[in-house]
């Protein structure tokens, strides 16, 4: 029963004055408030490199609220290709990275970082230039001409090994010349020591803007089974949170559901993200979307051309299993 004090306050029978309920109702919206605040978990980001469309989804993401609304704190880091990403990842400098398909196979290697869902599938946006006035004027022409790609081994020269393999000329039927970066590559063009370069969509894009190249080729059809970025995850995140594995492959695939739905906000976004002029990410766009998965469903032969591509690329010495590239169970995503 209820009783008084001496100076007259009720008291309830859990021994709590009114006095102490009200001040415990007032407060509640505060205590609930502050639980919301820190709700977010921290989740480390990582993207293989800055200069690639799909990866400025995490940016976009980002500044768009759509991580926050799934309850992370996102933090953006960008590295100089896979393997660096991929160094940050074993030493535990980043939860979840984005880079490219043939990067599943360093998880057969043991670094902790695992493929949990696809990003992109073929690879519309790695293309073919050649110069503006060239002599080279479509890919038939190709054949036993100098391309230039960025490194021995690489995505660039597996790609253009694969396109004269498909030709029917071997895998040598184009001569691959490493030269690193863009800009080597086009003097070489201007000069007439090769014919051609392989780059990304924007790369030709803006040549063509210049005025100096014209897009002659991308390599869907060329490698038309293939995923050409993926997303990692660390196995310690996948192991003690991977509710927040999922969180995050909800708000990645939501952002991925937005550039698609909003192209003018897109282009503006990653063309200021990237420093790349409006126009070359808008005749971008459409190459970039078109490949650009909206649940994260592996490919199963995008996933053994993945395997044979490993050895090809002298990423390992032996063709993995499927079962040792990525972790099932996350994707596909249902929004």
């Amino acid at each position: 029963m209820d009783g008084s004090t001496r100076d007259g306050t009720r008291i309830s029978r859990l021994g709590i004055s009114r006095r102490s309920a009200l001040a415990l109702a007032a407060a509640a919206p505060l205590i609930l408030s502050s639980r919301t605040a820190f709700a977010a978990d921290k989740l480390r980001i990582g993207k293989s490199v800055g200069t690639s469309f799909p990866f400025t989804g995490a940016d976009l993401g980002l500044a768009k609220g759509i991580f926050a609304s799934e309850g992370i704190d996102a933090e953006v880091s960008v590295f100089r290709g896979d393997g660096q990403m991929q160094q940050a990842m074993a030493a535990g400098a980043i939860d979840i990275g984005l880079g490219s398909g043939p990067g599943m196979g360093y998880a057969v290697k043991g670094v902790p970082g695992i493929a949990v869902a696809a990003l992109a599938g073929e690879p519309r946006n790695m293309s073919l230039v050649v110069m503006k006035d060239g002599p080279i004027k479509s890919v038939d022409d190709l054949k036993g001409k100098r391309i230039g790609v960025t490194t021995a081994g690489s995505l660039t020269d597996w790609l253009t090994r694969k396109l004269s393999d498909g030709k029917g000329w071997g895998p040598h039927g184009i001569e691959i010349i490493p030269m690193g970066e863009m800009r080597t590559r086009l003097a070489a063009m201007k000069s007439g020591e090769l014919v051609g370069s392989v780059n990304s969509i924007q790369e030709t894009w803006n040549l063509v803007e210049q005025g100096q190249g014209r897009l002659l080729a991308t390599f869907a059809e060329a490698v038309p089974d293939f995923h050409t970025h993926v997303i990692f995850a660390h196995r310690n995140l996948i192991e003690k949170n991977p509710e927040l594995v999922r969180r995050f492959l909800r708000g990645w695939f939501k952002t991925a559901h937005y550039m698609r739905d909003n192209r003018a906000d897109t282009v503006k976004f990653i063309a200021s993200t990237m420093k790349i002029s409006e126009k070359v990410i808008d005749e971008s766009y459409d190459y970039e979307l078109k490949m650009l998965s909206m649940d994260g469903a592996f490919n199963p032969k995008a996933i053994e051309t993945i395997r044979y591509s490993l050895k090809d690329l002298g990423v390992l010495d032996r063709i993995p299993e499927a079962k040792e590239l990525f972790m099932p169970g996350f994707a596909p995503v249902k929004l």
